[in-house]
């Protein structure tokens, strides 16, 4: 039985839905908006963080969609299928995931908490501690005065040279480099640079690398790594992981990404099938979307360098009393 099947028949209660917007200054100067899909059903709630960048776009969050009603989990996903969900730049598809992840979440939170299941028991898989990195654009270093055990994810800087590169292979705590060779028109893009990847490829030889561009003669400048290239935004779909100019080890799993929950397990599950590593991915969440992640990772790919640090890690300077890596697994039901 497919990940989908197994919760597919899952019968959830809608009564209603309501809406939480949050907001954040982020250490970096700019304000976080995130909005909260609260699902509520014979007295159970269930809940999805619509983690969409932009925050005009949370302006436009449908409140009135008509999900009331007794459903399997499959009939309410194919009724968002025929309900407008976004009102925004009909090209920003990854948006419209975002949104739609916000409702599918929630929706299979509430079916969940109904049916009493967390989401282990729901799929028959074991709910292990989960491992995580903290990721940041600046230099670790702060962070690990405070605990030296942490693992880190970064984001490459245009003025990395390899002195920079050697002294963070001597602290031996970077697991993976984010390249963010796929954006485009946002404030973490990065210009495809040769000299750069190369340098990340000799200097930091165990690192996982993320998101690097493959053409213009980039794919020769990574020659020797292959083993070690992750992709992470340009994945939504199985069919996009298929689409990819190479077969990657590594994938980096936003389930926000990927829009629906069948979309999201057929993803995971041709990762297992082709022998592809996975780790979780965040999104900046303020609200539930957060340990939704973490409990997606503890159940898929929990020995992963999952990118779900708690939220804390991402509010103020580095500081001691955070949650340490793994965090313990949760018993309640639910997403």
């Amino acid at each position: 039985m497919s990940l989908w099947d197994s919760v597919a028949g899952l019968e959830v209660k809608v009564d209603g839905y309501a809406l939480e917007r949050r907001e954040s200054q982020t250490p970096s100067g700019w304000t976080r908006v995130t909005t909260t899909v609260v699902v509520e059903g014979e007295g159970a709630t269930g809940q999805g963080e619509d983690v969409t960048y932009g925050a005009d776009d949370h302006d436009h969050v449908p409140d009135g969609l008509m999900l009331a009603g007794t459903w399997s989990l499959d009939d309410i996903s194919r009724r968002l299928d025929e309900l407008e969900l976004w009102d925004g730049d009909p090209e920003n598809h990854t948006g419209q995931d975002h949104r739609r992840w916000a409702f599918e979440s929630a929706l299979f939170d509430l079916a969940l908490r109904q049916n009493e299941l967390s989401l282990g028991k729901a799929v028959g898989r074991q709910e292990l501690p989960v491992r995580f990195v903290v990721s940041t654009r600046a230099a670790p270093d702060q962070w690990l005065e405070v605990e030296p055990q942490l693992e880190f994810k970064l984001d490459a800087e245009t003025d990395w040279d390899r002195p920079l590169l050697q002294r963070l292979r001597g602290l031996d705590r970077v697991r993976v480099v984010d390249l963010k060779a796929y954006y485009r028109g946002t404030s973490v893009d990065l210009a495809p640079d040769p000299d750069l990847y190369r340098a990340i490829v000799e200097e930091l030889p165990d690192v996982i690398i993320e998101d690097a561009w493959l053409e213009g003669g980039l794919r020769e400048t990574l020659a020797g790594a292959e083993d070690r290239l992750s992709f992470d935004a340009p994945v939504h779909s199985l069919a996009d992981l298929d689409g990819l100019p190479l077969q990657p080890h590594w994938l980096n799993i936003k389930p926000s990404r990927f829009g629906t929950v069948r979309r999201l397990f057929e993803a995971i599950e041709a990762c297992e099938e082709r022998g592809i590593h996975m780790y979780g991915g965040g999104q900046y969440e303020l609200g539930p979307g957060r340990p939704q992640i973490q409990r997606l990772a503890g159940v898929f790919y929990p020995e992963g360098p999952n990118d779900v640090a708690p939220s804390a890690y991402n509010e103020g300077e580095p500081r001691a009393g955070l949650p340490q890596s793994p965090l313990p697994p949760r018993e309640e039901p639910g997403l």
